[in-house]
């Protein structure tokens, strides 16, 4: 029981981190500083917007205009992100049903364990899905950082939401493989 808690406990934190990166503009950062100190701007880019940060303390954020003017890895970066937070979903809900503390499949403890075993197993999955996008958004932007023909536009570093979307990913996974292993333990005595 106690491990079944600490899977799910883990996995939902790897889910909420998932919809934090969907969310934030922080996937890639870069400065741009000029001759002046004063008028340096930092740019976010994220999923969904990009934003300009000044030292004057003045923001503003734009959506995309134009999905298909987006790069191909933004736009699959996009669309995993949000399979990967639907397929948690759905392994929460397997979790719940095969959670030992629910009365849903009291009578057929082989389904409850099934299904929590399952929820497991989708767990792992969205875990992967997460950090597919992450990992090809961040080897797009390092490569782009050391391209020495890349203009100083087009240059940036990982952002927060990179480091973030690694951690949740393999949140998932983790908590995944605890619930996995915690079910079969029940479905074995």
């Amino acid at each position: 029981m106690k491990t079944q808690i600490v899977g799910v406990c883990l996995a939902i934190l790897g889910f909420l981190g998932t919809i934090l990166i969907c969310a934030l503009p922080m996937w890639k950062v870069s400065a741009f500083i000029q001759s002046n100190i004063i008028t340096a701007q930092v740019f976010w880019e994220g999923l969904w917007m990009n934003c300009v940060f000044q030292s004057t303390g003045q923001s503003q954020c734009k959506n995309y205009d134009s999905v298909l003017a987006l790069p191909q890895e933004l736009q699959a970066s996009r669309a995993l992100i949000c399979v990967s937070i639907a397929v948690s979903v759905v392994a929460i809900g397997l979790t719940v049903v095969g959670a030992r503390c629910t009365s849903f499949f009291d009578y057929d403890q082989l389904t409850k364990s099934n299904a929590g075993i399952a929820g497991g197993v989708v767990f792992i999955i969205a875990g992967i899905v997460c950090i597919i996008p992450v990992s090809w958004s961040a080897y797009s932007i390092i490569t782009g950082f050391y391209n020495p023909v890349a203009t100083t536009g087009s240059q940036g570093e990982l952002g927060a939401s990179i480091y973030l979307g690694w951690i949740s990913g393999a949140l998932l996974v983790i908590g995944g493989i605890t619930l996995k292993i915690s079910y079969y333990r029940l479905l074995k005595n």
